[in-house]
C-alpha cells in the first residue's frame, strides 16, 4: 500500500513560481508541501538568471579595467581567470540558496526531495509516497530547447553548459539573438572571446521595440560583436578542435564552440499532465487569466503557462495562486504590465507595449512617442554609456510603453512599470522631481519632453 499524507496545497516544483506559491500559501495559514527533484530556487537561481548576471557583472569589471585611463585611473588588464571567476559565480549562488532554505524552513512547509508525477486530479506522488492537496500547483519550470535535427553534446552547448566552462573560448557562434543569445554574446566578448551571433528573424532582440534592436546592433557593431540576422541555421558539425556551423545561405562559419541559445520549452511531458484532464498546447499548460487549468483545484504557474518566461512573472504568479486559494481574490498578472531587462552590455529595459502593439491596439494615428537621448543625461556622461529612453502613449492619454537602452538602465525600469500600469500622463509624471544628476533623471526629462516642456533636449 502507498503511504499518503494530506494536505491543503501541493506544489509540484521548487522554482520561481513554485516556491513563492509555496512561501506565501503557508503565510496565509495553508499546510503545504513543495516537491523539488533537484535543487529549491530551479533554473533562475542555479542554471540561469543568477549565474549569467554574476558572469555579466564579472565582464563589466573586465571593461571598466581596461577602459580605465579615459578615467584617469591607470590599471593594467592581465587576463580572466575562469575558475575563479565561477567561484564567485557559485559563491553568490550558494548565499543565496543558503537564503533560500532558511526561508523554507521558517515557513514550516514539508519540503519534499524527488521527482513528482501528477497521478491523480488532486494527488502528486514522489518514490512511491503520495502527497494529497485540496489544490495543486504545478510549477515545473522550462528547459534549453534546441532545433530539430541538432543535437546537443560535445562542442555543441546550452546556457546551462556554457555557465560550467572552466575556460574563455576563444571564438564561440551562438544560434539565437534573444535575452540568453546576446547576454552570453555581451559576457564573452568582455572576457576576450570572438563571438558572432546568427538569428532567424530580421533583428536582434526581435520582441523587443524596434528602436531597441537597433540600437543595440549599432552598440555591438562597435564592441565588434558579429552578427547575421534574417539567417537561418542548417547544420552543424563538430570534431575535438571546434564545430562548423552550416547556414542556409551555404555560409559557413567555424568557432571551438556552438551556443545553442533558441529558447526555453516547457517542462511538462511525462508527468502525467494530459491524463488527468490539462489542456496542453505543444507542452505549454493552458490557463484561464487566474491560472486555473479548468480542472476542479488544479493551476499553473511559471514558465510552462504560455506568455513571458520570466522569473519575476513565476515569483507573481505563485503568490497570486496561493492567495485565490486562500480566498482572497488577488488581481491577476498581466504580461504587459511585467518589466523586462536584457542585461547585456548595454542594457535593455522595457515594460508596457512597443510602439507596433501601441500602433496594433489603438490604431497608428492614435500614438505617439518621444526618444530622449542619453546624451543629454549626465550620469549617463560620466558612466560614458550611450542610449537612449523612449515612450509611447496614447494620444492626449496615458504612457502605454516604456523602452530604454544604455549601461544600468534596467535599474529605471521599476519607476517605469508604475508610470504604465499605474495609467500615468506624462504632465503627471513631469510634475514629479527626478534627483540630479542620475540616469533615473532620463524618465523625468523624457516626461518633460512629452509634456511639451522640455529642459534638456529639444522639443
Amino acid at each position: 500500500m502507498v503511504a499518503e499524507s494530506v494536505y491543503d496545497v501541493v506544489v509540484l516544483g521548487g522554482g520561481s513560481g513554485g516556491y513563492a506559491a509555496a512561501f506565501r500559501a503557508a503565510e496565509l495559514g495553508l499546510s503545504v508541501a513543495l516537491v523539488e527533484k533537484d535543487k529549491l530556487g530551479g533554473t533562475c537561481l542555479h542554471k540561469g538568471c543568477i549565474p549569467t548576471k554574476a558572469l555579466l557583472h564579472a565582464a563589466e569589471v573586465a571593461d571598466a579595467t581596461r577602459e580605465s585611463e579615459q578615467f584617469g585611473v591607470k590599471a593594467t588588464f592581465e587576463g580572466i581567470d575562469m575558475p575563479a571567476v565561477n567561484k564567485y559565480k557559485d559563491a553568490t549562488i550558494g548565499r543565496l540558496y543558503k537564503g533560500l532554505q532558511g526561508l523554507a524552513k521558517a515557513h514550516k512547509l514539508t519540503l519534499v526531495e524527488g521527482e513528482g508525477k501528477l497521478v491523480a486530479r488532486d494527488t502528486v506522488e514522489v518514490d512511491g509516497q503520495r502527497y494529497t492537496g485540496k489544490n495543486v500547483v504545478l510549477a515545473t519550470g522550462s528547459y534549453s530547447r534546441s532545433l530539430p535535427g541538432l543535437e546537443l553534446g560535445g562542442r555543441v552547448i546550452t546556457s546551462e553548459n556554457a555557465l560550467q566552462l572552466d575556460h574563455v573560448p576563444d571564438s564561440v557562434i551562438i544560434l539565437g539573438g534573444g535575452v540568453i543569445g546576446v547576454e552570453f554574446a555581451s559576457a564573452w566578448k568582455s572576457f576576450g572571446a570572438d563571438v558572432t551571433i546568427v538569428e532567424a528573424l530580421p533583428r536582434l532582440v526581435p520582441v523587443e521595440d524596434e528602436a531597441a534592436s537597433k540600437a543595440l546592433e549599432r552598440a555591438f557593431r562597435k564592441r565588434k560583436i558579429a552578427f547575421k540576422t534574417g539567417v537561418r541555421f542548417s547544420g552543424v558539425t563538430q570534431d575535438d578542435s571546434g564545430v562548423t556551423v552550416s547556414l542556409e545561405s551555404g555560409e559557413q562559419l567555424t568557432a571551438d564552440y556552438l551556443l545553442v541559445a533558441v529558447g526555453r520549452g516547457p517542462v511538462t511531458a511525462g508527468l502525467g499532465y494530459e491524463e488527468q484532464g490539462v489542456k496542453v498546447e505543444r507542452g505549454f499548460v493552458i490557463t484561464d487569466e487566474r491560472l486555473r487549468t479548468g480542472v476542479e483545484g488544479l493551476y499553473a504557474v511559471g514558465d510552462i503557462v504560455p506568455g513571458l518566461q520570466l522569473a519575476h512573472r513565476g515569483f507573481a504568479h505563485g503568490m497570486f495562486v496561493a492567495e485565490q486559494i486562500a480566498g482572497l481574490n488577488p488581481v491577476p498578472v498581466v504580461d504587459s504590465g511585467i518589466p523586462r531587462v536584457t542585461y547585456c552590455d548595454p542594457e535593455i529595459a522595457s515594460v508596457g507595449l512597443s510602439q507596433k502593439q501601441a500602433e496594433e491596439a489603438y490604431g497608428a494615428d492614435q500614438v505617439e512617442s518621444l526618444e530622449y537621448n542619453l546624451a543629454g543625461n549626465g550620469k549617463s556622461q560620466i558612466l560614458g554609456t550611450q542610449g537612449f529612453v523612449k515612450l509611447i502613449r496614447r494620444k492626449d492619454g496615458p504612457v502605454v510603453g516604456f523602452v530604454a537602452v544604455g549601461a544600468r538602465m534596467g535599474e529605471q525600469v521599476g519607476e517605469a512599470q508604475l508610470i504604465v500600469n499605474w495609467e500615468a500622463l506624462p504632465e503627471e509624471v513631469a510634475q514629479l522631481v527626478h534627483a540630479h544628476p542620475t540616469q533615473n533623471e532620463s524618465l523625468g526629462e523624457a516626461h518633460l519632453a512629452l509634456a511639451g516642456k522640455p529642459l534638456h533636449s529639444h522639443a
